[in-house]
């Protein structure tokens, strides 16, 4: 029989931190972008979903980087669902990643599992760690749910058994999804159902990519003759699989530079991908036809790739690569799902055994052949039609609870959405505010000492801001939501009326800050910054007079930090090394410690003209937690203090060149 119970997993694991509280009003950092050069020899539906509305904002979300790399024993909630076959762990706290998939008859591990849980910026909003099989719903990247709670529950499954059904609300695109995972009786996969939904009265561009991080000493088999390799050069062609430029790239340890190879997988071929390692043992992914994309993910063996490697888990641990499964061709698409409209469809993962070696078709063959006498197709055809009608159950014993959004969001619609309650005693202090627009029209003030809180930037909640009393917090948030929409100048508007009788103008000035910086006026940008920094520290000093107290809290501190680290980065960037000196020693010592702060110093030195002691931050040794995946800056800062080449543990460079 299928059984579910909760399991406490201790492993080290580096705390999460306070979120920076800035709205993220810059452009989306996002490397997965094509060369114009590239677009013309796309397929026509591919090039249509490349352009269907790619995400150009993190809002109404905020980034998360408070998180640093100091290790220690945690205990982290899990949820285990197995049969006499198999055995996976779900972390509903971490996105509702199967952390293992094992194997009980071999004694088998599908995954590569990753010993420790270490944050890393590879997240559209930052904190992500490797391993696993994750869920990744919303915009091209991984999604911003890595690190977050998702709900959890019992649910009856089609066999008469229980299911683990995991439901949220994903904030980007504004779409309630679910993944019911279960272990029909003997099975030796565990099967999946997906379920996004549009509850709109507009198409909404959606994205769906099932990430399966497996040991990289494999072979990867996927049924294609062809793939679009993308690198982080940004370019995009087709190049034949297995091999090209005289190497067989199925192998991920034959590539030296990081790279994604999507496979064309034929129309009406199976849809299926395998890592298998020497022996012919390893795991494979097959899915209904409406996932139709494959992929697989190396990190390559040049440098930059290695130390990215250790850097997402500890020296001495096997690498790893990533294949996948999705929606589109390339994780580059976003796909139309129309007004009052659901996707769904079925995966199902388990272990493999066949002969990887050898000819290519051949070794398709062998796989395809042992795919499909272990779990026939039809079988999965079948498996999907039995849960389609378990899809809309009503969720028995909650086992996670995940955000209020989702039961925000159901109180102003009045959705109904069978099989994924939004309860309202999910709701909470982030959804407090923003409740009480919606039931009396006004936004309450934060409290005196507080800084504000997370803007809601859907049209509906923009409407609402629109016709609430202008009050500095009103015109704050307003302004937010205006940017997002493309309104700039009726943004900035909104925050220069807040600012005349704002208590704290911290906040509006750094939103005029970066309006400044994004219209190319660099110089008043500096003048603000300076500006609101000057006033937050004053705003810090009169909340210590007032207490008696020194403000430490970790809300203030990550204010502090993220104001002075966008106001230093402002005024270096028109030479005002003496402005930018006057921020750095206000920081607080812990801050200025942390790794990216000594980036920063060295970066503050350089441009003082002071090379060996920028030199001396590097020979002292730091580590940026929060190092952006494909950032160049350590290595550019390294190049311009002298000739000697890059440390291995600053070489984080993914680019053929070499950034």
């Amino acid at each position: 029989m299928t059984t579910i119970r909760r399991e406490v997993l201790t492993l080290p694991a580096a705390p999460l931190g306070p979120d920076n509280p800035l709205p993220p009003l810059r452009p989306l950092d996002e490397a997965h972008h094509i060369d114009e050069r590239d677009r013309a020899g796309l397929p026509r539906d591919m090039a249509r979903q490349v352009d269907y509305e790619p995400l150009r904002s993190l809002l109404p979300l905020r980034v998360r980087d408070g998180y640093d790399r100091e290790r220690e024993p945690r205990e982290v909630d899990a949820l285990v669902i197995e049969n006499d076959r198999l055995r996976a762990t779900v972390l509903p706290g971490l996105g509702g990643r199967v952390a293992s998939l094992h194997h009980k008859p071999t004694d088998r591990e599908l995954l590569y599992v990753n010993p420790v849980l270490q944050p890393a910026n590879f997240a559209l909003n930052g904190a992500w760690f490797s391993g696993g099989i994750e869920w990744n719903i919303g915009a091209t990247g991984h999604t911003t749910l890595a690190c977050s709670p998702v709900h959890a529950a019992r649910v009856p499954a089609p066999d008469g058994g229980e299911m683990l059904r995991l439901w949220e609300w994903e904030r980007l695109r504004d779409l309630p999804f679910q993944v019911d995972l279960w272990l029909p009786e003997g099975s030796d996969f565990l099967h999946v159902g997906v379920r996004i939904r549009n509850p709109h009265e507009r198409p909404v561009p959606t994205y769906w990519w099932s990430n399966i991080a497996v040991p990289e000493d494999r072979r990867v088999l996927a049924p294609a003759d062809e793939a679009w390799l993308f690198g982080y050069e940004r370019r995009l062609r087709r190049v034949p699989v297995p091999s090209y430029d005289g190497t067989d790239r199925t192998y991920p340890l034959n590539s030296t530079h990081p790279a994604d190879y999507f496979y064309e997988v034929p129309d009406g071929r199976r849809r299926w991908i395998a890592a298998l390692d020497e022996h012919g043992h390893g795991l494979a992914q097959t899915s209904t036809d409406l996932l139709r994309g494959r992929k697989l993910f190396v990190w390559g063996t040049g440098s930059g790739g290695r130390r990215w490697q250790e850097w997402l888990t500890e020296p001495g641990t096997g690498g790893y690569c990533e294949i996948q499964a999705g929606l589109a061709r390339t994780q580059l698409e976003h796909v139309r799902l129309e007004a009052e409209s659901e996707v769904s469809w079925l995966e199902a993962y388990g272990p493999l055994d066949a002969a990887p070696r050898g000819e290519w078709h051949a070794a398709l063959r062998r796989a395809e052949d042992r795919l499909e006498a272990v779990l026939p197709r039809d079988d999965v055809d079948a498996a999907y039609e039995a849960w389609l009608p378990y899809a809309d159950a009503e969720p028995g014993q909650s086992l996670a609870t995940g955000s209020g959004w989702g039961a925000l969001e159901v109180l102003r619609t009045g959705w109904k959405l069978p099989g994924t309650p939004f309860a309202e005693d999910t709701l909470g202090d982030e959804q407090r505010p923003w409740l009480h627009l919606l039931r009396t029209g006004s936004l309450p003030e934060p409290g005196r000492h507080e800084p504000p809180g997370s803007t809601l930037v859907a049209r509906p909640w923009r409407d609402m801001l629109e016709t609430t009393a202008a009050t500095p917090i009103a015109e704050y948030h307003l302004g937010v939501a205006q940017w997002h929409g493309g309104d700039r100048a009726q943004a900035v508007r909104s925050w220069e009326r807040g600012l005349k009788t704002a208590p704290a103008g911290w906040p509006l000035l750094r939103c005029l800050a970066v309006a400044d910086r994004e219209d190319g006026h660099h110089e008043r940008a500096a003048d603000r910054y300076t500006e609101a920094f000057d006033d937050l520290c004053e705003r810090l000093r009169e909340q210590r007079e007032e207490t008696d107290v020194r403000v430490e809290d970790a809300q203030w501190t990550a204010v502090a930090a993220a104001l002075g680290r966008e106001a230093i980065e402002a005024l270096l960037a028109v030479g005002r090394t003496a402005d930018a000196r006057a921020v750095w020693q206000r920081l607080r010592p812990a801050t200025r410690a942390r790794g990216r702060f000594r980036l920063t110093e060295a970066e503050l030195l350089a441009a003082e003209g002071r090379r060996e002691a920028a030199r001396a931050v590097f020979d002292e040794g730091f580590e940026v937690a929060d190092l952006r995946e494909g950032a160049e800056s350590i290595g550019r800062l390294w190049a311009r203090l002298g000739d000697e080449p890059l440390p291995a543990r600053h070489d984080f460079r993914m680019r053929p060149d070499g950034g």
